[in-house]
C-alpha cells in the first residue's frame, strides 16, 4: 500500500538522500537509540550518539558519542555538523535550538519540528489531535486551584492530573477519586501547567506503529493490544484482539494523523477502544515506540528500519507481519528472572539494553516471543516467575 500526502513538513533545506557511509546522528542514547542504530549499522551507516551519560545504551554500539548535555547549543552545532542526518530517540529535545541550527544550515532533520514540538506539551498534543478532527478525552487546562475546582466540576470524578510535560510512565500525574486527593494535586499545579482529563471507561489500550517517508509514503503496522502494570507497558500483544472493524478504524486513524503531521520517520499513535467501538487518541510519541519493539523479530521490516529508511531519504515498504508475537518488558525486578530463563527458552528473543543499574521500574530490555496463540503465550509468559515481583 502506497499513500501520499500533497506536501511534505520537513526541514527547511530540500530532502536529500542519505546513502550507506554517511553519518546518522542521534540524540539521544536509549535503548530506542541502541535500536535505531542498530539497525542502521546493519545497513551500512555511521551512527553518532549525543547523550549526557557515559556508557548509554545507544554509545555501546556507536561510532562515535559526543558526551554532552542536551541543552549545551554548541555541542549540538558541532555534533550536527559531524553528520549528515539527524533523528532523536525521544521527546524533550530543545525544538528552539533545532530551528536555529536548521536556519544556520548546521543540522538536517528531514522531520522537522513541528510534531516534535506538538507532543512536548499535552495541552498543545490535545489541540494538534483535535485539529487532525480526531476524538480526544475532555479535558481542561489547569494553572491555579480554582481552574482544577472549575475542571473538576465540569469533568466530574474521577478524573485525572496531568503535568503538561516531562510526564511519562505514570510520572506527573495524580488520579483525583475524592476530595482527599486534592492537596496532592495542587502540588503537581505548583511545578507547571497541568492538563486534567475526564476518566476514560475503556476495553482496552492499542497503539498503531506508522512511518512516513519524504517521498509522501505511509506505511503502517498492525494495531498492538498494550498491557500496562503501575503505569509501565507490561505486555504488547500482536495482532491485537479486537475486531477488524476496529482494527481497521484503529490504523484509519493513525494514518490520518500522519497525514496532518505530514509525517517522516516513526509516530507511535495510542490509543482507547471504547465500549462501543469507538476510537480515542490518547497520546502521540514521534518516533520509534516501546508497543513497537515487536516489529524487529515479526515483521519482514522493523520500526526502527523504516525509520533509517524514511529519514535517509529512501522509499519505505509496507511492513508485513510474519507471526503473532507478544513482547514483555524487562524492568530492573526481572533482570536475574530473565537471565536464569535464557537456557530454559531457548525460543525466546533476548534484547537487554546494556544499562548498569538494574533499578525497579526501570527499562532495562524486552523479550518476544512468536507464538500461533497469544493468549496461550500470555499465559505462559505469566507462569514461567519473572513478571511476578512487581511491587513498584
Amino acid at each position: 500500500m502506497r499513500i501520499l500526502t500533497n506536501t511534505i513538513d520537513i526541514a527547511s533545506s530540500p530532502a536529500k538522500q542519505i546513502l550507506p557511509g554517511q553519518t546518522i546522528g542521534i540524540i539521544g542514547g536509549g535503548q530506542l537509540g541502541q535500536m535505531l542504530a542498530q539497525s542502521a549499522k546493519e545497513m551500512g551507516y555511521r551512527v553518532g550518539i549525543l547523550d549526557p551519560l557515559k556508557n548509554c545504551s545507544a554509545a555501546q554500539v556507536s561510532d562515535f558519542h559526543y558526551q554532552n548535555e542536551y541543552s549545551d547549543v554548541e555541542a549540538l552545532r558541532s555534533f550536527s555538523q559531524a553528520c549528515d542526518v539527524i533523528t532523536y530517540e525521544f521527546e524533550n529535545v530543545d525544538t528552539g535550538v533545532l530551528d536555529t541550527l536548521q536556519h544556520e544550515g548546521a543540522l538536517y532533520l528531514p522531520q522537522g519540528t513541528k510534531l516534535l514540538r506538538a507532543s512536548q506539551n499535552r495541552l498543545d498534543e490535545r489541540r494538534f489531535l483535535l485539529d487532525a478532527h480526531t476524538i480526544v478525552a475532555p479535558h481542561a487546562r489547569v494553572a491555579t486551584p480554582q481552574d482544577l475546582k472549575e475542571g473538576i466540576e465540569r469533568l466530574g470524578m474521577p478524573c485525572v492530573l496531568k503535568t503538561s510535560r516531562f510526564g511519562y510512565d505514570g510520572k506527573g500525574q495524580v488520579v483525583i477519586r475524592s476530595k482527599d486527593d486534592i492537596d496532592a494535586a495542587h502540588k503537581l499545579i505548583e511545578q507547571q501547567v497541568c492538563l486534567l482529563e475526564a476518566w476514560i471507561d475503556f476495553v482496552c489500550e492499542i497503539s498503531v506503529m506508522v512511518c512516513g517517508d519524504t517521498f509522501g509514503t505511509m506505511a503502517l503496522f498492525e494495531p498492538s493490544e498494550n498491557i500496562h502494570k503501575h503505569n509501565i507497558l507490561h505486555a504488547s500483544v500482536v495482532p491485537a484482539r479486537i475486531s477488524e472493524f476496529i482494527r481497521e478504524r484503529a490504523r484509519a486513524e493513525a494514518l490520518k494523523i500522519a497525514h496532518a503531521a505530514h509525517l517522516v520517520g516513526d509516530l507511535g499513535v495510542e490509543m482507547f477502544v471504547l465500549h462501543d467501538g469507538s476510537i480515542m487518541i490518547n497520546e502521540l510519541a514521534p518516533r520509534p515506540h516501546n508497543s513497537g519493539h515487536y516489529t524487529i523479530e515479526a515483521c519482514d521490516f522493523s520500526q526502527f528500519d523504516l525509520h533509517i529508511r524514511a529519514i535517509c531519504g529512501m522509499h519505505i515498504a509496507q511492513p508485513h507481519l510474519l507471526s503473532p508475537a507478544v513482547m514483555m518488558n524487562v524492568l530492573g525486578q526481572h533482570v536475574e528472572g530473565t537471565y536464569n530463563s535464557m537456557n530454559e527458552h531457548a525460543d525466546w528473543h533476548y534484547h537487554l539494553y546494556g544499562k548498569g543499574e538494574a533499578r525497579y521500574a526501570r527499562k532495562m530490555g524486552h523479550v518476544t516471543a512468536l507464538c500461533k496463540d497469544t493468549t496461550l503465550q500470555l499465559k505462559a509468559f505469566d507462569e514461567c516467575g519473572i513478571w511476578t515481583k512487581d511491587n513498584v
